[in-house]
């Protein structure tokens, strides 16, 4: 046995019985004589540019080892193969593995789903068990495009008790990459939505809003109160500031105004308004992209209440 086979046999040794064509390379062995071995029944070749030492077990985990060695970096399990390693519920790690790289790379893999991405950070990307897959918040997102939204509000809820992300982190990815073509993301923000009203809480938007109030001393507003009517509808507000009469309405991100809700949301205002109270709407944006004139609006509101 020379040198250059017991340094690869040795680094397969650490990743579960496969190695690159490059680290064979790198440890000495020529294309020449990976071919001899592959020949010899000594090696197997897993694809174009991976190998695995004959007699190596052959599992799920194995063979998405392989398949990334194969492909080379930058390269993560993504998805529902993410979800797997991450150990999300209702996922479990099998064939057709998923996987992305960035977009200015050319990679087909039989038997598996290769997708490219432009948003490709440290932020995208972490290692379960040794092997690089997207972070949780990034494997939710990624769900959101081929998944039902009970498979995917079974996935967020297994992340937020494990504490590999939470309602917060994931909000924040979304505005980060919402404006770079990702699919998926309103369903994502209607399952997120959905959950907290079934946790029995306020949507996250609100607890941001609040945060951001508290954080800035500010006295808390009470949070959903109905204070007049408009026709035969109540008309509940987000926020009231007690003793003065700033109220706050929140719109989330997937929030589209239709002609009918366009109307609906006029008549609420100018039920408002003649009841007293001074409405104030601040969206998605706003609160998590410019706090701090959020802050300073909502400042300048309570002062002239007084």
């Amino acid at each position: 046995m020379t040198i250059g086979h017991r340094r690869i046999e040795a680094i397969a040794k650490g990743q579960r019985g496969s190695f690159s064509r490059s680290q064979a390379h790198a440890s000495g062995l020529s294309d020449r004589q990976l071919r001899r071995r592959v020949q010899s029944g000594v090696l197997q070749q897993v694809g174009p540019h991976a190998f695995r030492i004959w007699g190596a077990s052959r599992t799920p985990l194995v063979d998405l080892t392989s398949l990334l060695l194969d492909i080379g970096e930058p390269c993560a399990a993504s998805g529902p193969t993410a979800a797997g390693l991450h150990g999300f519920d209702g996922f479990a790690l099998a064939p057709p593995f998923h996987v992305t790289v960035p977009r200015d790379r050319n990679v087909r893999r039989i038997g598996s789903i290769v997708h490219t991405t432009s948003q490709f950070g440290p932020l995208e990307r972490t290692v379960v068990g040794g092997l690089a897959c997207t972070s949780p918040c990034r494997t939710i997102i990624d769900l959101a495009r081929c998944c039902s939204a009970a498979a995917l509000a079974r996935a967020i809820d297994s992340a937020i008790r494990d504490r590999l992300a939470s309602e917060e982190q994931l909000h924040r990815r979304i505005a980060a990459l919402r404006g770079h073509g990702r699919h998926g993301i309103p369903a994502l923000l209607d399952v997120l939505n959905g959950n907290e009203v079934t946790r029995g809480a306020h949507s996250w938007l609100e607890r941001e809003f609040l945060r951001l109030v508290a954080s800035a001393g500010l006295p808390r507003p009470a949070t959903q109160q109905v204070l007049t009517r408009a026709g035969d509808r109540m008309v509940r507000v987000d926020c009231r500031f007690p003793g003065t009469n700033v109220v706050v309405e929140l719109l989330g991100y997937h929030f589209h105004r239709t002609r009918d809700q366009l109307r609906r949301d006029a008549e609420r205002a100018n039920a408002l308004m003649l009841e007293g109270f001074a409405p104030y709407q601040f969206a998605y944006d706003h609160v998590v992209h410019e706090p701090a004139n959020v802050l300073t609006t909502i400042t300048r509101a309570l002062q002239a209440s007084l």
